[in-house]
C-alpha cells in the first residue's frame, strides 16, 4: 500500500509540474495572441518532439525533456542598425562572439514571413512586451494564490494549541541531538510540577493563555522565578507552581529557521524553560489569509535565490562527500517528486494531511517558479522584462532631451551572456538531480 501511495504522490506532483509549466507558457501565449504577434510554437518540454498538432498558425505539442517549456514568437531580436545616429556606418565587429550575435539576428529574421514584419515581437510597444513576458510568471503566482486559498480555507493551517502533547522529564543540552534522558540531566520543571499530557494551560503568572505563543512569551523571561500555572485537567481546574530553568536555546526567525550571526554561527539566547510540548491541530482561516502565506513563501524564495551559490556548494559537498543535505536547500524536480512520494506514503500523517501537503507543495513550487523566472537575466523572463524596461527608459530620455529615437534595444547582443546563464542553469540542474538521487533531502526525518 505504501508503494501505491508513493507512486500516487509522484504522479500527482508530476501533473502539477506539467500543469504549472503549461499555464506559465499559456500566460505568455495569451498576451502574444492578444497583441497580434505570430506564435509559431507552443511547446511543453525541450528536445525532440514527442507529438504535436497544429491549430491555425501555431503548432502545439510536447517534447522529450520535461524540464520547462516555451513559446516561439517571430522576430524576437531586432535587426542591426546599419548606421549610427550621426549617419556614419556602423563598424562590423569580428570574432566568434560577434558572429554569434549576428547568427541570432539572422535566425530571428528568418522566422518573420514576408508581409508580417508588423507582427514581430521586437516591433511591439514596450508595455505590450512587458505584459507578454510577465504573463508567464504571473500565471504561476495566480496558481500559488489559488493553492494557498484552498490550503488555508479548506484544510486549514497547522497551529499549536494550549493543550500539552508531552512533558519532558529532563532538560537536554541544545548542542546535543538526542531525546533520551540520562541520570546526570537535570529534571524538567514541568515534570517536577506534575504537568501531564492532555493538560490545557489557562493562566500563567496571572496572565491569560489564549495561544501557544502566549506560553512562550510569558515563560521565557521568567527564568529562575517561581510562577503559578492554572490548568484544566479532566474537567477540573488546578493550580501548580514551578520555576522555569534558565537554558540556552537557538534563536529562530518567523519561518522557524535558526538565525546566524555575522560570522555564520548559530545565535543562542538564555530563556526560561519548562519542558512541555503542545498538541497541534488544523485551523481553517479566511481565504484572505492566502495572501500573507504566499508573501512569506515568496520572501523565502527570494532569500533562497540570493543564497543559491552558497547552497549549491553545500549540495555538491553533500552529494560528493559525507556532509548532510541542507533541509532548506534547493532541489530538482527529482527531489520534489521524492518529497511528494514520501509525504503520501508516510504512516505518520493521515489522508487529509497528505492531500494538504501536496497542495502546499504545489503552492511552494509555483512561488519558486515565479521567483526564479523573475531573475533579471536572459534567457529568463526577468531578463526580457529588464531589457524592455531599459528600452522604454532610453526612449523616454531621448524624447525628453530632444534626441533621435534610439530604436529597439538590441537584445541579441546579450546572446553570449544568455548562453553562459543557460549553461550555468543546466549545470545547476544536473548537480541537483544527482544530489537528489544519491543523497535526497529528508522531510520526515
Amino acid at each position: 500500500m505504501q508503494v501505491l501511495w508513493y507512486i500516487i504522490g509522484i504522479v500527482a506532483i508530476a501533473f502539477v509540474v506539467a500543469a504549472s509549466i503549461a499555464l506559465h507558457e499559456l500566460g505568455h501565449l495569451f498576451w502574444a495572441k492578444r497583441f497580434g504577434i505570430r506564435v509559431n510554437q507552443y511547446m511543453i518540454g525541450f528536445g525532440p518532439t514527442l507529438f504535436s498538432w497544429r491549430r491555425g498558425e501555431t503548432e502545439y505539442g510536447f517534447k522529450a525533456i520535461p524540464l520547462g517549456g516555451y513559446i516561439s514568437m517571430i522576430g524576437m531580436y531586432p535587426p542591426a542598425r546599419d548606421a549610427r545616429p550621426d549617419g556614419e556606418p556602423v563598424r562590423v565587429s569580428r570574432g566568434r562572439l560577434a558572429e554569434m550575435v549576428r547568427g541570432a539576428r539572422r535566425a530571428s529574421a528568418e522566422t518573420i514571413p514576408p508581409g508580417e514584419e508588423h507582427r514581430a515581437f521586437y516591433r511591439q510597444a514596450v508595455w505590450k512586451r512587458l505584459l507578454i513576458m510577465f504573463g508567464g510568471p504571473l500565471m504561476n503566482l495566480i496558481i500559488a494564490l489559488v493553492c494557498y486559498a484552498v490550503l488555508v480555507s479548506a484544510f486549514g493551517t497547522v497551529q499549536s494549541t494550549t493543550s500539552l502533547s508531552s512533558v519532558s522529564q529532563c532538560v537536554l543540552p541544545t548542542t546535543e541531538q538526542r531525546s533520551d534522558c540520562r541520570p546526570d540531566d537535570p529534571s524538567a520543571p514541568g515534570a517536577e510540577a506534575g504537568l501531564k499530557p492532555g493538560d490545557q494551560l489557562l493562566v500563567i503568572n496571572g496572565e491569560d493563555v489564549e495561544r501557544w505563543s502566549d506560553v512562550q512569551s510569558i515563560v521565557q523571561p521568567l527564568a529562575g522565578q517561581t510562577v503559578s500555572v492554572t490548568l484544566l485537567r479532566d474537567g477540573q481546574v488546578q493550580t501548580v507552581s514551578l520555576t522555569p530553568q534558565p537554558v540556552e536555546r537557538f534563536v529562530y526567525d518567523k519561518f522557524g529557521r535558526v538565525e546566524r550571526d555575522a560570522d555564520g554561527q548559530k545565535k543562542t539566547e538564555t530563556v526560561g524553560f519548562i519542558g512541555i510540548t503542545p498538541t497541534s491541530e488544523r485551523v481553517r482561516q479566511p481565504v484572505t489569509a492566502a495572501v500573507p502565506a504566499m508573501r512569506d513563501n515568496l520572501q523565502l524564495a527570494w532569500e533562497g535565490i540570493i543564497s543559491m551559490p552558497q547552497k549549491l556548494v553545500g549540495a555538491a559537498q553533500a552529494a560528493f562527500g559525507s556532509e548532510a543535505r541542507d533541509p532548506d536547500g534547493p532541489m530538482s524536480i527529482v527531489g520534489v517528486g521524492r518529497v511528494a512520494g514520501e509525504l503520501t506514503s508516510s504512516d505518520q500523517i493521515g489522508v487529509t494531511d497528505k492531500v494538504a501537503s501536496l497542495v502546499g507543495l504545489a503552492a511552494s513550487l509555483n512561488v519558486a517558479l515565479f521567483a526564479f523566472n523573475m531573475i533579471p537575466l536572459m534567457p529568463l523572463d526577468g531578463g526580457h522584462i529588464v531589457g524592455a524596461l531599459y528600452e522604454g527608459l532610453r526612449r523616454r530620455l531621448a524624447r525628453l532631451f530632444g534626441r533621435r529615437d534610439p530604436g529597439p534595444f538590441d537584445t541579441a547582443r546579450l546572446m553570449p551572456l544568455t548562453l553562459v546563464v543557460f549553461g550555468a542553469l543546466t549545470l545547476m540542474g544536473v548537480l541537483l538531480i544527482y544530489a537528489d538521487l544519491v543523497k535526497p533531502i529528508q522531510v520526515l526525518g
